[in-house]
């Protein structure tokens, strides 16, 4: 089965209400969608998320990147040639992560296409059900509150809670969603690089004091200061999750190495994919450390990839794959079903998009 072209689109979600985090702000999503052609008719799907704040990448650089250096690089290759593919998917240009992981989750469709079964099957089969947290965006304190216990009432039980925009004010915020929700609602905090360290220091141990009861905080502090992060991790007693800090397998091994996180946050628009985040979550599971599956702001196509990933790995233990649930209406129908905080995996192959 020979690749024969790839081609590009947009794809476009409006969101619920705004996104809002430490570093944007972001109303509707808009990314882009590609298809790998074959000459066996077959199609393979995947989506690049354009985070300029964090992936460098834009819509007209992902376009460009897959255009003009990843479609001539791998076109009228056989799928057979997996790793071989995925050698000059790596290698055909410098970074360009979501653009990569576009190809790469189209290419695993297609793989899984082949062999008439479903992806997450293909790569380990470990679950066929994930459950997922919503993020609450960061806002002033009532309106926090106001969304979290809207949450709540839909039938999620674990909440990310987005901070790091006002370091004075972030301590009042989730307290006062602990004291709204209650206790048996686990919380998710993200800094998103908001806090220096000393102040992340100084808010985590205000948490742990006010009995708040954090499951984790997620990237306190700007992704390359690894010694901040070390400082934060040692000098609390919340589990820190390593996000921006880790892109790559050997970011991983330097997190790892430096004891500079409890946990790692895997999210493909940063892997470039499936095949480097399979490393990634090998090398974490082999020096006993757990990792989050996460998304950026994606529709249900890469978000329905990075669930496939996450379902056949033990070492995924929490998951943040709300995309979907973000937005006013799904603009792609198949692939795992999402109800509320479940999703359930399908039986149709590949990622479960015919197309």
């Amino acid at each position: 089965m020979k690749i024969t072209d790839i081609s590009v689109g947009v794809v476009e979600a409006p969101l619920i209400t705004p996104f809002k985090t430490a570093l944007r702000t972001v109303d509707c999503i808009r990314n882009i969608v590609i298809y790998i052609h074959t000459d066996t008719g077959l199609i393979g799907v995947g989506e690049a998320a354009p985070t300029a704040v964090i992936t460098g990448e834009t819509n007209a650089s992902i376009t460009h990147a897959i255009t003009d250096y990843i479609k001539p690089a791998i076109i009228g290759m056989d799928i057979e040639e997996f790793a071989g593919i995925m050698e000059r998917l790596e290698n055909c240009i410098y970074k360009n992560t979501s653009a990569k992981a576009a190809v790469d989750m189209a290419l695993y469709d297609l793989f899984a296409k082949r062999y008439e079964t479903p992806l997450y099957k293909l790569l380990g089969g470990y679950s066929n059900k994930l459950i997922t947290d919503l993020t609450i965006s960061v806002n002033d304190v009532e309106e926090m509150v106001k969304d979290s216990l809207a949450a709540v009432e839909r039938g999620f039980n674990i909440l990310k809670v987005k901070v790091g925009k006002d370091p004075v004010g972030d301590v009042e915020r989730v307290v006062a969603i602990r004291d709204a929700v209650g206790p048996n609602v686990i919380l998710r905090v993200d800094a998103n690089q908001g806090w220096t360290p000393k102040q992340a220091v100084r808010i985590i141990g205000a948490l742990e004091d006010a009995n708040t009861n954090i499951e984790l905080v997620e990237q306190p502090v700007h992704y390359s200061d690894i010694e901040g992060m070390r400082y934060v991790t040692a000098n609390t007693l919340t589990n820190i999750l390593a996000d921006e800090s880790v892109f790559s397998p050997k970011e991983a091994i330097t997190v790892i190495e430096k004891r500079a996180a409890d946990l790692i946050n895997i999210k493909l628009m940063k892997t470039g994919g499936i095949y480097q985040a399979q490393k990634i979550v090998h090398i974490a599971e082999a020096n006993g450390v757990e990792c989050m599956i996460g998304c950026m702001l994606e529709t249900k196509i890469s978000v329905s990839a990075a669930a496939h990933f996450a379902a056949s790995q033990k070492n995924i233990t929490m998951v943040d794959l709300d995309g979907p649930l973000l937005c006013m209406n799904d603009p792609v129908t198949g692939g795992p079903a999402f109800n509320g905080q479940v999703i359930t995996m399908s039986g149709e192959p590949g990622i479960g998009f015919s197309l």
